[in-house]
């Protein structure tokens, strides 16, 4: 049967308005119940330093010979140390067929994310149709942030019970194992047209001198989210499922848009940007600098992704996996630092609507013995991630347990 293209829905994503000077200078990381104070195993020097999330002082702590002890990670978990990391080769997946409406380049397009998608969960994505201007100024004006001193930072510091802000390692809510990085997180719905959810977060948490910056993501985010509803039809069509299902699904989606920066770290053999996880969420649209640190676990190994300038990072995440019924793995990744360069990226997390229900298309389970996983809400797992568990490599089952588990009548 033909593939019939539906051009409406493949808009490209230009920028529809001007473009901002830079004019001044300016992750799944979830609440634990801390379960896990292992040391490294090894004998380590460390600088006796009380980690408080209110005082974090990156340029003080890269000064010091050795870090806090709050920032090592079990021996298990890091990575090994060798000359030469093999890199992930994967084969680019060319948008620009798909949203020129050219059905042969599209089926071609949905090969590549299905062999992807079906054995660890990660693509990259070329001729996406993100401005390289745009994409530049977000690098420039998060440079720019995280250059501020750590006063000015805190003034967007993550406050009790909200997921938005600024934070120092997660230690507001990590007591051990802390990422060596630092991250700005806040929200994007594009609901209502009227008003500028990024820039009414600038503006109200840091002021008018981050009236630009704000302007500058609110123009980010909303290319992120053309950009997510795209990959959702390009994923439909790879799994063989009605191509508009999971984008009207993400149409009312209330997704999270997060800076990180991971700074030099004197003993990165010993610390990580962030430990192994696979991100709760549906989608993830990662770019990254030059500078390189993802990884990637495949076929039993830990493989290096190779930073590439005008390319986009995708990572499938557990909602989608179970949007999948399974067929589509969450990839696990980590992020490790260096002793010489700071590293930056930019990270577009696509949720659903808090109260949507989480379940796979009915064509993709017709006809299979059972379902994978049992409906849930987004915030049903947002609340197990915030409030009962660090994700890892197995948030989804464990999600799964505490939500059947949680639903038995008392005694």
């Amino acid at each position: 049967m033909p593939l019939i293209m539906d051009c409406s829905s493949a808009t490209s994503t230009t920028l529809s308005r001007p473009l901002l000077l830079l004019a001044d200078l300016q992750d799944h990381d979830h609440h634990e119940k801390d379960h896990n104070n292992e040391s490294s195993g090894t004998t380590t020097t460390t600088t006796n330093i009380n980690i408080n999330p209110l005082t974090i002082d990156w340029s003080f702590l890269q000064k010091q010979k050795h870090i806090p002890k709050d920032f090592i990670w079990p021996k298990r978990d890091l990575p090994l140390i060798t000359n030469a990391k093999e890199e992930l080769r994967e084969p680019l997946v060319d948008l620009e067929g798909f949203f020129k409406c050219d059905e042969m380049a599209t089926r071609a397009a949905a090969e590549l994310v299905r062999q992807a998608c079906s054995s660890h969960g990660f693509f990259q994505v070329i001729n996406h149709g993100v401005d390289p201007r745009l994409i530049d100024l977000a690098h420039q004006h998060m440079e720019s942030f995280f250059k501020l001193p750590t006063s000015e930072k805190l003034r967007a510091r993550k406050m009790p019970g909200s997921p938005w802000g600024y934070s120092a390692a997660h230690a507001e809510r990590f007591s051990s194992r802390l990422p060596w990085k630092e991250t700005l997180s806040f929200g994007f719905h594009d609901q209502d047209c009227s008003v500028s959810v990024v820039e009414d977060y600038f503006n109200s948490t840091l002021g008018k001198d981050f009236e630009q910056t704000g302007m500058v993501y609110q123009m980010y985010c909303e290319a992120m989210m053309r950009l997510s509803l795209a990959i959702m039809e390009l994923l439909a069509i790879s799994l063989g499922v009605d191509r508009k299902y999971y984008k009207e699904f993400f149409e009312d989606a209330r997704s999270i848009m997060r800076c990180n920066y991971y700074p030099p770290c004197m003993q990165p053999n010993l610390a990580l940007g962030t430990g192994a996880h696979c991100d709760p969420t549906s989608l993830t649209i990662l770019h990254q600098d030059q500078v390189g640190g993802l990884e990637v676990f495949q076929n039993d190994s830990w493989l290096s992704v190779p930073p590439l300038k005008n390319a986009f990072v995708i990572n499938i995440g557990d909602t989608f996996m179970a949007l999948s019924n399974g067929k589509y793995k969450s990839c696990l990744h980590r992020a490790v630092v260096n002793r010489y360069k700071g590293r930056k990226s930019l990270a577009f997390f696509l949720c659903p609507k808090e109260d949507k229900v989480v379940r796979p298309p009915h064509d993709l389970v017709l006809g299979e013995q059972t379902r994978m996983y049992p409906d849930f809400t987004w915030s049903d797992l947002l609340h197990f991630t915030r409030s009962f568990y660090r994700a890892d490599s197995a948030t989804l089952p464990n999600f799964i347990s505490w939500l059947l588990s949680s639903k038995k009548p008392n005694g």
